[in-house]
């Protein structure tokens, strides 16, 4: 079974629907509505970084059709990133777009490399942020070298025009063991 291929996929939920309510700071982290990579960057003392783990077209997985608004099977552009605070990978990043709505959008997604994809989206004021989601980011969908059960992940679908970019950022241990202390 392919790895986007889960028996039970994770049922992504709005604030209103996480019964119970998170912790206080779990909820901060999830449901801030500002950029993350500032968030970050602030919290590791200036000392954030974007590490590229791959990008490229690929066939999307079906959560994230049924987000984008796009049919089952779509390609698109799909690259994933860690998001380092003071050296350490505290999140895994998986952003989307489907191609069909990418190409002749003028945004050059696969041109960001080691830039941040948020700081981008959070500057271009054409952007419409939507509702943020969360649930228990599959394993299964993390690169081998993060994977854990029961990791909080967040998501959200940034639209400008007719393009929509979905981006799912999952809150790695050693982010909320700094996060803990700070």
């Amino acid at each position: 079974m392919p790895s986007s291929a889960l028996a039970h996929p994770p049922r992504w939920l709005n604030a209103g629907q996480l019964h119970p309510a998170p912790a206080p700071l779990l909820r901060d982290w999830l449901f801030g509505q500002g950029s993350l990579t500032r968030r970050l960057t602030a919290l590791s003392a200036e000392r954030f970084a974007v590490q590229p783990l791959q990008q490229g077209w690929q066939v999307l997985r079906a959560d994230e059709c049924s987000a984008l608004q796009v049919p089952a099977g779509s390609m698109g552009w799909v690259r994933e990133v860690f998001l380092l605070g003071a050296g350490q990978p505290w999140v895994f990043a998986r952003s989307v777009a489907p191609r069909a709505a990418l190409e002749g959008s003028g945004f050059e997604l696969g041109k960001l490399g080691s830039r941040s994809l948020g700081e981008l989206l959070f500057s271009d004021r054409a952007f419409v942020r939507g509702e943020l989601q969360v649930c228990r980011y599959p394993a299964a969908w993390l690169p081998a070298e993060a994977r854990a059960e029961h990791l909080w992940g967040r998501r959200s679908c940034f639209r400008r025009d007719g393009l929509g970019v979905l981006v799912a950022e999952v809150f790695l241990p050693a982010f909320w063991d700094h996060a803990a202390q700070n």
